[in-house]
Order: structure tokens, then C-alpha cells, then sequence
């Protein structure tokens, strides 16, 4: 068995052709869909990059690892303890812990652990190969390695190779020589003019008016990534910066599935194609970020191509954190009762018999930019505020996904009674959460007595007098209203 496991940094599915983008944004991507089953309704449980990759290869939610943030206490697992046996548990039950079991040599090429000190998403690598940059390097920075690990192995047997890129996370970066593929490309239409006059109103870091999270700075050496928004131009410049990124990207991956071919393993080997979180651009108005816990944010690519297995779609609600029980199931081994994630493997191959299940919801959470939990069901998404991050949003927002999928038209003042349904299904959870942990502390509640999200601490101030500078003085004043303790 060969797998290989494309970890895609900051991939919105929407901007993929194989769920319906009008730009050609990912050929390669797509012809992997065609020969598997793409999910419709994959979602991270926890954002952004951190708590999303930590959920992936734990197969846990941050509630439960300790993991929800990216700084401060809530960006440290949780230790087990006097419980703990001559080896911690990741030792087998991390993804790659579970896969050296099945007889898989594990091999990551990511430079991950060391960009979020997360050491733990080492544990069960067989062999890790730092590509150098903390998650600032392009794809022809990455590739080379991978290309060169296929020609020594390819054709061995019970390898896994999880490959990490980053081209389309912030800044946007695919070098100049590339050119600019969609220069006459349409941009979206829902983005009207008096849409972005409202975002460039908008009060809260990443807004159109400070891209760089708290000013406006541009770097010469990033071109293709605007400092601010303020006209159509800068609104295509991130667009395009964006969208480029996943074509460039696109092309390497190319490249990895030509190796494949070339040693003849292409059929054979399992690919899988993912990302740690998607990208708000213009959502909620936010541009070239990824703070929230809603529909946007958290909603990722999947695409599993399976020797053998089945060749779709799938419309079922599932989180990241249930591929490692899938795997299990596929590999017809025993699911370990620390993870929290459900079997999919019947959306996957049609010999599994065991029907995959059919959840009435997920529970999304944010706790680096803002502390906020959503809760995706039926045609909605509702989002509870904990604590805003510095955008003023309100306490609770409801969005219908289907026919509104942008996030404009808050439903939430007037559908009291789906935020309602909402909010029983958060306890639910939460009560559930809780009384399946050791631990009587929820780490969202750590990050708000810690002074707030990690990327919002110390900024106060300094993001008031930018308001103040730029006509905004109002919001400047309810922030310091809001957070009369924070600095």
C-alpha cells in the first residue's frame, strides 16, 4: 500500500475546478477527483493552522488535546499525566503512529513543527525533511525534495508520504516569473462596489484596510500581496495574488503525480488531498486570513483517490479529525477509543459494509485571531462570540450557507429560533466534551483569561490610533469600550 497525503496550506475548496471555480486554477488537482471521491461538506474542527493540524494527526478536538490556539497555554498539549506508560500515546495513535503500525514507512516533508514549535506532529515519522522556511517557502522549494524521495522509493511497498505546501496561505507569493494566469479572469460579482465601500469601513485586523493584521505595510520583495484594499484594483491584486498561488502550486503537484506515472505506481498509490483550514477573502470582512470558525474558514477540500475504491461525490457533514478512523477502517484494524472522530471508509470503498455516520452537525472552533465556536447544520452556520478578536462582531451570527454562502445577510435577530437549535446542539457537544476528558477546563475559556487570542494581545492600542487615523475613530472607541482590560 502507498499513500500520499497533499497537505495544502490555506485551500479554499471553492477556488478548486473540481468543486465548480469558474477560474483553471488546479488541472492537477482535478484530474486526482475525477479518478476518486470528492467531499462536499469536509470541515476542520478546529482553526486555523495549529489546532487544525494537531486535530488531524490526534484524530481529537482541542477541547480535549488542549490545543485551540497559537500562543500561550492553549498552544501546548495537554500532558498526560501520571497515566502515561513508558511512551506517550501518539507513539501509536497518531496518524502516522497508527500507519507505522499497519507496517507503513512514515515520511513527512513540511517545515510545520518547527513554524509552531509543534513537535508532537513529528511523532510516528519515520523520516522528516524540513523544507526550511517556517512555512514561508513556495512550492519549488518543496517539490525538489518530494521528487527526489520518489525516485529513490517510489516503487518500494507500505510507504506513506505526507507532503506539505504552502503557496496559498498569506502572503501570497508565487515568484513574478510566473506571469498572471488570470489577469482577464472575471473577478466575483458579490463583491459589488458599495460591498467593499462597506469592508473598507470595516474595524478588525485583516480588514481592507490593514491586510498586514494591523497596518497597511506592503514588502517589496512580496508583490503579488497588497497592504490594503481600498478599489478594484487592490481587490483583484488579491484575488489574482490568491488564485495564483493554487495554480503555481497546481503546476508542482503536477509534477509529483508525473513521478508517479513514470515509476508506474500512479494507479496503486492512495492520494489524498486536503488543507489545515480555507481562507476568508472578503468574508465577514476579512482579506487574506483565516480567524474565524465559520463556513469559509472552515470548510476544506477532500479528495480521496482509493485503489479500487469509489469515484464521486459524497454530501455528508464529516470533520478532519475522522480520517484516522477511516484509515482504520480501510485497514481493517481497531479504532483506538482516544479518538473522536467517526469512520467515513464506506464513502471511500464500496467493500466497506459499515455505513458511514450521518451527522445532524459539526462544532467549528477559533481561538488564535478571535475566540468564537460555529455550528454547521442544515442549510446554516451560527457562530457564538467569546471574544471578537477587535472586529466588533456581534455575540451570535447565523448565515444560510446555501443561498448566501458569502456570509452578507446575518439571519440572526430574525431566526431566534434556529439559534436556538443552535446553541442546544453547541451544549450537546460540549457537554459531551466534557465529561469525556480528564480535564474540567475548557482551553477556550484558558485563551480569554490569558488576555485573549494569541495574535490580538498587545495590539490594542497601537490598532486604536490606526483607527483613529484613517476615520474610524468610532470603532476605535467601542473597542476600548469592549476590552477595557487589554492594551
Amino acid at each position: 500500500m502507498r499513500i500520499l497525503y497533499l497537505d495544502l496550506d490555506t485551500l479554499r475548496p471553492d477556488h478548486l475546478g473540481c468543486y465548480g471555480y469558474h477560474r483553471n486554477t488546479s488541472p492537477n488537482i482535478d484530474s486526482i477527483a475525477k479518478d476518486g471521491v470528492r467531499f462536499n461538506e469536509y470541515y476542520c474542527s478546529d482553526a486555523p493552522c495549529l489546532p487544525s493540524r494537531n486535530a488531524l494527526m490526534t484524530g481529537r478536538f482541542g477541547i480535549h488535546t488542549g490545543v485551540v490556539g497559537h500562543g500561550g497555554t492553549a498552544a501546548d498539549m495537554r500532558r498526560e499525566g501520571y497515566p502515561r506508560d513508558f511512551s506517550d500515546n501518539l507513539n501509536t495513535s497518531s496518524l502516522p503512529g497508527f500507519l507505522r503500525r499497519q507496517g507503513m514507512r512514515t515520511v513527512l516533508v513540511s517545515p510545520f513543527a518547527e513554524r509552531h514549535s509543534c513537535w508532537q506532529f513529528y511523532a510516528g515519522f519515520n523520516e522528516m525533511y524540513n523544507t526550511g522556511c517556517c512555512g514561508g517557502e513556495s512550492a519549488e522549494q518543496v517539490s525538489p525534495t518530494v521528487l527526489d524521495w520518489l525516485e529513490r522509493n517510489a516503487n518500494t511497498d507500505n510507504w506513506y508520504l505526507h507532503v506539505n505546501f504552502w503557496d496559498a496561505h498569506t502572503p501570497y507569493r508565487a515568484p513574478l516569473s510566473f506571469g498572471e494566469p488570470f489577469a482577464d479572469d472575471p473577478l466575483p460579482d458579490w463583491i459589488t462596489d458599495d460591498v467593499l465601500a462597506e469592508h473598507i469601513r470595516h474595524v478588525g485586523p485583516h480588514s481592507a484596510r490593514e491586510i498586514g493584521m494591523y497596518n497597511s505595510n506592503e514588502n517589496p520583495n512580496l508583490p503579488r500581496h497588497p497592504g490594503e484594499v481600498v478599489d478594484r484594483a487592490g481587490l483583484r491584486r488579491i484575488f489574482d495574488g490568491y488564485d495564483t498561488g493554487i495554480l503555481y502550486m497546481d503546476m508542482h503537484i503536477g509534477y509529483i503525480l508525473d513521478a508517479l506515472k513514470k515509476a508506474g505506481v500512479y494507479e496503486e498509490t492512495a492520494i489524498i488531498v486536503s488543507a489545515d483550514h480555507a481562507e476568508n477573502i472578503g468574508e465577514l470582512g476579512l482579506y487574506a486570513e483565516h480567524a474565524t470558525a465559520d463556513y469559509v474558514n472552515c470548510r476544506i477540500p477532500m479528495i480521496i483517490k482509493w485503489p479500487g475504491g469509489k469515484v464521486g461525490t459524497d454530501d455528508g457533514l464529516h470533520y478532519n479529525l475522522d480520517l484516522i478512523p477511516t484509515l482504520a477502517e480501510l485497514f481493517n484494524a481497531d479504532k483506538s477509543p482516544l479518538w473522536d472522530g467517526s469512520s467515513y471508509a464506506s464513502c471511500v470503498d464500496a467493500k466497506v459494509d459499515n455505513e458511514a455516520e450521518k451527522r445532524e452537525y459539526l462544532i467549528l472552533s477559533q481561538c488564535a485571531h478571535l475566540c468564537q465556536r460555529g455550528v454547521r447544520f442544515g442549510d446554516y452556520i451560527y457562530m457564538r462570540t467569546y471574544h471578537d478578536g477587535y472586529h466588533l462582531y456581534p455575540k451570535e451570527m447565523l448565515f444560510n450557507v446555501k443561498d448566501d454562502p458569502h456570509e452578507q445577510f446575518d439571519l440572526a435577530e430574525k431566526e431566534r429560533s434556529l439559534c436556538e437549535k443552535a446553541v442546544y446542539y453547541l451544549n450537546e457537544w460540549h457537554d459531551d466534551m466534557m465529561q469525556t476528558m480528564q480535564d474540567d477546563i475548557d482551553p477556550l475559556w484558558t485563551v480569554v483569561r490569558e488576555g485573549g487570542p494569541y495574535h490580538t494581545r498587545g495590539h490594542l492600542e497601537e490598532y486604536c490610533r490606526r483607527l483613529e487615523q484613517t476615520g474610524r475613530a468610532d470603532g476605535a472607541a467601542e473597542l476600548r469600550r469592549r476590552h477595557p482590560n487589554e492594551k
